[in-house]
């Protein structure tokens, strides 16, 4: 999954519990997949952040 789609889902699963309208169940879910998602993003902005750090750091 992109960034994108995983930041859009990110944004979804937040809407959702700002909703106030799951339960506690359907919360505990969110929460798992949105802590998945945030360390997956972490990992790919890490990665970009390196790729970057290489390409600008001067020989």
């Amino acid at each position: 999954m992109s960034y994108d789609e995983q930041l859009k889902q990110l944004e979804q699963i937040v809407s959702e519990i700002e909703s106030g309208q799951l339960s506690i169940d359907q919360l505990a879910a969110k929460v798992k997949t949105a802590t998945k998602l945030l360390a997956d993003c972490r990992k790919q902005l890490t990665k970009v952040e390196t790729e970057v750090t290489k390409i600008l750091k001067p020989e």
